[in-house]
């Protein structure tokens, strides 16, 4: 079974501040994709980055809420982390093995941090990857554009050496009209 992982789109990333590439339709493009995994009974996952350790982004707090645009559900899972690696000390393992989960679909914020530590994780889990390469998301870094780091993160994993199998990538669209779509 599939499940989406949604993560550290939270307030504190979607701000005046911090200017994330395509911010709009990158959440167009979740959307789309949980509406799809909640039709087919597929977990949708939404993950928050808790940074009370380093004194922000803490729970309840408004920079901690998941952005007002993104669709949720009450059958949504929420899942509290506190490193780049959602896998890190948070229940996602255990969730995922409880839902019998054996491929993710990766999408979020921050590319170079968040999603691609997350896509490392699940890797060295055994787990299925389709990271939707349309449907993440980052900033412009001091050295180098955001199109660019995302550019170059999607070219990265596609050529990592697999452990189960090889992370695949694919747009929004390509993933949504690939059939079957969710078996």
């Amino acid at each position: 079974m599939k499940a989406l992982l949604i993560i550290d789109m939270q307030r504190i990333a979607f701000n005046p501040m911090t200017s994330r590439h395509d911010a709009e339709g990158v959440i167009e493009r979740i959307n789309q994709l949980s509406e799809r995994f909640r039709e087919e009974w597929m977990p949708v996952i939404f993950i928050q980055h808790d940074g009370t350790a380093e004194g922000y982004c803490m729970p309840g707090s408004r920079e901690w809420e998941i952005i007002p645009e993104l669709t949720r559900q009450p059958d949504d899972i929420v899942i509290s982390k506190i490193a780049n690696d959602a896998f890190y000390n948070s229940s996602l393992q255990s969730i995922l093995t409880k839902c019998g989960v054996d491929e993710l679909v990766v999408t979020g914020c921050a590319t170079d941090f968040c999603v691609d530590a997350t896509v490392k994780g699940g890797l060295s889990r055994d787990y299925k990857i389709t990271v939707i390469k349309d449907g993440h998301t980052t900033a412009n870094r001091p050295q180098i554009t955001a199109r660019l780091v995302i550019d170059y993160f999607n070219y990265l994993w596609s050529e990592m050496a697999p452990t189960n199998e090889k992370i695949k990538l694919q747009s929004c669209s390509e993933f949504l009209t690939e059939r079957p779509v969710l078996a």
